[in-house]
């Protein structure tokens, strides 16, 4: 009988320990001192399923924490509830008694401990790991919610806990861009980004020029800041008045994007304008400005001088370039328009800065659209130019800001900037 029951007892230790490395493993536990003594389902008080595992954790504590003896007894066991990284989307908990051990000499009593969860916490670090990379993967607080089984406070808890915004970057890279994001109640925010390895490099919370200033002469010297050698910009004239003071060495550049589509805004406007004055609404130049307007915003080497299409709103078969001859023909103020917007279009896309240099200085003005265009190139010369001695663009931060529109379009807003800055700093790591 004695045997039998050595071998009982043996034999369900075996089981335990048997079922014990499966499930730690599934939890990505790798405690040695916890062993699992049974599963459970169970619900609360909102009815919802609970999966439980039933663990203990116990070990040889050779000296009391507080005085230094040897005299340590065991005195029974304190029970903690866990939250665990959830499975299949549902809440799962640790139900762990842990081993409680008291002083003979100076009576104090002190607890087992692991590295499963911090001192004083019920969130375990596997689930903190899961809030992060699902809020990574720009999910809801409600989505994250649904799928770890935990509150959206606590999801806002343990990501304002976990991330912090860094103070400034380690080093200040050689090349720039500066662009803004809408963000909070109407708020337009600065955005700033390295223009070779597309990295964040600050986000702040306005575009005020008096708090961009603050912010770089306050956290990098003017050692640092003179080794920046150019900064892109769009046609936001606020920029370009504080870049020297920052950046002493640096160039300024307009991105070569935003000075197509100021060009191409002014061909627009004077179409538009040209449109009005024609009476005959059903007539073919109507419809060609009205109707295959994209035709004039093609380069004229893409334009399609041989085969015949059948152009829709005027349902006609006709070639690109005889539609757009049409339309130039019967208005010739329009003509200089086109001819001006396909020059600068043409330089841009050449990146050839002479003949840029050449159309603004030989441009003349004949009232219409393209003459306040010109004018603002003009004031923004050096910085025009540059785009096309320059290979970089502001393509880098539209691509950032573009997640973070992303971002706030899934999460249907925020009210909380700082909670915002917290998700943008997680989606550009």
């Amino acid at each position: 009988m004695c045997y039998d029951l050595i071998a009982k007892t043996n034999r369900k230790e075996e089981i335990q320990m048997s079922l014990t490395n499966p499930i730690l493993c599934l939890f990505e536990i790798t405690d040695p001192n916890l062993i699992v003594t049974g599963i459970s389902k169970e619900r609360c008080s909102t009815n919802q399923r609970i999966h439980v595992v039933h663990a203990t954790l116990s070990y040889q504590l050779l000296k009391c924490p507080h005085c230094g003896h040897k005299s340590l007894i065991k005195n029974g066991t304190h029970m903690s509830h866990l939250r665990l990284g959830t499975l299949s989307g549902g809440r799962y908990e640790m139900h762990l008694k842990r081993q409680r051990y008291q002083c003979k000499d100076c009576s104090k009593t002190c607890g087992a401990k692991t590295k499963l969860v911090n001192r004083n916490e019920t969130f375990t670090h596997n689930i903190k790991h899961q809030v992060i990379v699902l809020a990574r993967d720009m999910l809801t607080s409600k989505e994250i919610t649904k799928l770890c089984g935990i509150s959206p406070s606590s999801v806002q808890r343990i990501l304002n806990a976990n991330i912090h915004l860094a103070y400034r970057v380690k080093h200040l890279p050689e090349n720039l861009c500066f662009d803004e994001f809408r963000s909070c109640n109407h708020w337009m925010s600065f955005n700033c980004c390295d223009a070779v390895s597309h990295r964040r490099i600050v986000t702040l919370k306005d575009r005020l020029s008096k708090d961009i200033i603050d912010y770089f002469e306050a956290r990098f010297s003017v050692q640092e800041r003179a080794q920046v050698q150019s900064v892109t910009i769009d046609m936001n004239a606020e920029y370009g008045s504080f870049i020297h003071r920052l950046f002493p060495n640096a160039a300024t550049i307009i991105d070569r994007f935003h000075i197509i589509q100021l060009a191409g805004r002014a061909l627009d406007n004077e179409r538009t304008q040209t449109i009005r004055t024609i009476q005959d609404k059903h007539s073919r130049i109507y419809h060609i400005l009205k109707s295959q307007w994209r035709l004039f915003h093609l380069d004229e080497i893409k334009v399609n001088d041989s085969k015949a299409v059948y152009l829709r709103g005027i349902n006609e078969y006709m070639t690109q370039q005889n539609a757009i001859d049409l339309a130039l023909d019967a208005f010739p103020r329009f003509r200089s328009v086109y001819q001006t917007y396909q020059g600068i279009l043409s330089a841009i896309h050449q990146k050839d800065a002479n003949a840029f240099q050449s159309l603004l200085t030989n441009y003349q003005p004949t009232s219409n659209q393209m003459d306040i265009t010109i004018n603002t190139f003009i004031k923004n010369g050096s910085a025009l130019l540059n785009s096309c001695r320059y290979p970089f663009s502001n393509g880098p931060i539209e691509g950032l800001n573009r997640k973070i529109k992303a971002l706030k379009r899934n999460c249907f807003g925020f009210r909380n900037i700082d909670n915002f800055f917290i998700r943008i700093s997680l989606i550009h790591e």
